[in-house]
């Protein structure tokens, strides 16, 4: 069953993908912000509740000290992602100006390397979770766990659309858009499939890896989801969505966890 669940978030990311064949046109950027908002407010929720706390609860045994896993894995997480968006060629939305080593690349597959990018720490934070289950972790329940696959699906769907919409209009078959959109979240399931492979490894270190997943999806947020949701006019709606999808995740978390 789990390795149903470590699906999930990729079927958003599917769904979101396929709005591409049933639509057409760009999105209007007050739902492109909207979308952004809501991805960021949820990953931002999924952070604190099913990472940190977790992280902090289960380094309790520490005292004071229980704060040096959940630290020291967040700065790691950031690192991390640093680091990746230094190498990986990339190009955010609304942008031309490409990041990371300079390659020679179509602007639609520098596109995908963009998104590809923010899903692999939501993968390991999907398969860190699970894993920890698996391994009779106490603080992490199976219930939780699927509040954060649920989560993580919830905000790829916006993702989804904003990946594959714009690819159409650079000229993109719909196909070819729907499936670039797709192929983007295929990391988070191998993502996390690597890391349960790896849970005995994982367990002894597992308060590090949720708080450095953590970490790595919060990196996501600041440095790309929030400034592509806050530039130009109704920069309030990303704010108000923002703070929709990081109620829906806390309830979820909370509600199943």
């Amino acid at each position: 069953m789990i390795g149903v669940y470590i699906w999930i978030p990729f079927v958003g990311t599917f769904l979101g993908a396929a709005c591409v064949l049933f639509m057409t046109g760009e999105l209007k950027p007050l739902v492109q912000k909207s979308l952004l908002g809501f991805a960021s407010g949820v990953m931002v929720a999924a952070s604190v509740w099913s990472l940190l706390i977790p992280s902090l609860e289960l380094s309790e045994e520490m005292g004071r000290l229980s704060f040096i896993p959940a630290a020291v894995g967040f700065a790691l997480g950031i690192a991390f992602l640093l680091i990746l968006d230094r190498i990986i060629p990339h190009l955010h939305l609304n942008s031309d100006e490409p990041e990371g080593i300079k390659a020679h690349l179509k602007k639609t597959t520098m596109l995908v390397l963009a998104v590809t990018l923010h899903n692999i720490p939501e993968g390991m934070a999907v398969g860190v979770v699970f894993a920890g289950f698996l391994m009779g972790s106490g603080n992490i329940t199976l219930t939780g766990a699927l509040a954060l696959a649920i989560g993580i699906a919830i905000q790829n769907f916006p993702e989804g659309a904003i990946i594959s919409l714009p690819l159409r209009s650079e000229g993109t078959g719909k196909g070819k858009a729907f499936l670039y959109g797709a192929l983007s979240g295929i990391v988070e399931p191998i993502a996390a499939i690597i890391t349960i492979a790896a849970a005995s490894i994982v367990i002894p270190i597992l308060p590090y890896l949720l708080s450095f997943a953590a970490g790595a999806m919060i990196y996501v947020v600041i440095e790309e989801l929030l400034p592509e949701a806050s530039t130009g006019s109704h920069s309030n709606i990303a704010t108000i969505w923002f703070s929709v999808g990081f109620l829906l995740m806390m309830i979820l978390d909370v509600a199943l966890g």
